[in-house]
């Protein structure tokens, strides 16, 4: 039975390296994604065996799994991740891995490594994910609370623009009130 500093120390272990494969997931196409090159060295192998794997397997990985980026892509996330920045003369267009497609490339390297770190990249897509649906909601709480304090401040304008046309009534001087003659009519 492990002990509970052991079950800590291994807890704060997994949260550190789930949130350094949190960091190498990037938005390309509208898709959290993975390059293969961090894939690769995440399961422990070459970029160049992944991708022949990813080849041999090609009817295990449909477009929503794996997509080849653009030059213009590549160039994007060259420039935008520094560790990335090898892939900048490579004569081939690297792949970018959505979840699924992570999950598996792992399924098909079948590698003791690559088992044990897709658990960690799993984790770390559903972190994102549950992170960007707190954000979206944060977003929509926000929104609310503007409208609400937009109404609030129309009628609170209104309020304040009644009691200024009533000071200015107060202080206009009298209107001279009309002699009235003496006597009788």
């Amino acid at each position: 039975m492990k002990s509970r500093a052991t079950t800590k120390k291994a807890e704060v272990a997994a949260l550190a390296v789930t949130a350094q494969i949190a960091r190498q997931i990037l938005v390309i196409r509208g898709q959290k994604v993975m390059i293969d090159a961090d894939l690769a060295a995440l399961y422990g192998v070459s970029t160049k065996r992944l991708n022949q794997q990813i080849k041999r397997n090609a009817e295990r990985f449909p477009k929503d799994f794996v997509f080849q980026l653009s030059r213009v892509e590549r160039d994007e996330v060259v420039a935008n991740c520094d560790h990335l920045r090898r892939l900048k003369f490579s004569p081939t267009m690297p792949f970018a891995f959505t979840e699924h497609g992570a999950l598996m490339a792992a399924s098909v390297l079948n590698t003791p490594r690559a088992v044990e770190v897709s658990l960690y990249v799993v984790r770390a897509f559903v972190e994102l994910r549950e992170t960007l649906a707190t954000h979206k909601e944060l977003a929509k709480r926000l929104d609310e609370l503007e409208s609400r304090l937009e109404r609030k401040l129309a009628t609170h304008d209104q309020a304040i623009s009644g009691i200024l046309e009533a000071i200015r009534q107060l202080m206009a001087p009298p209107e001279p009130a009309k002699k009235r003659r003496i006597g009788f009519l």
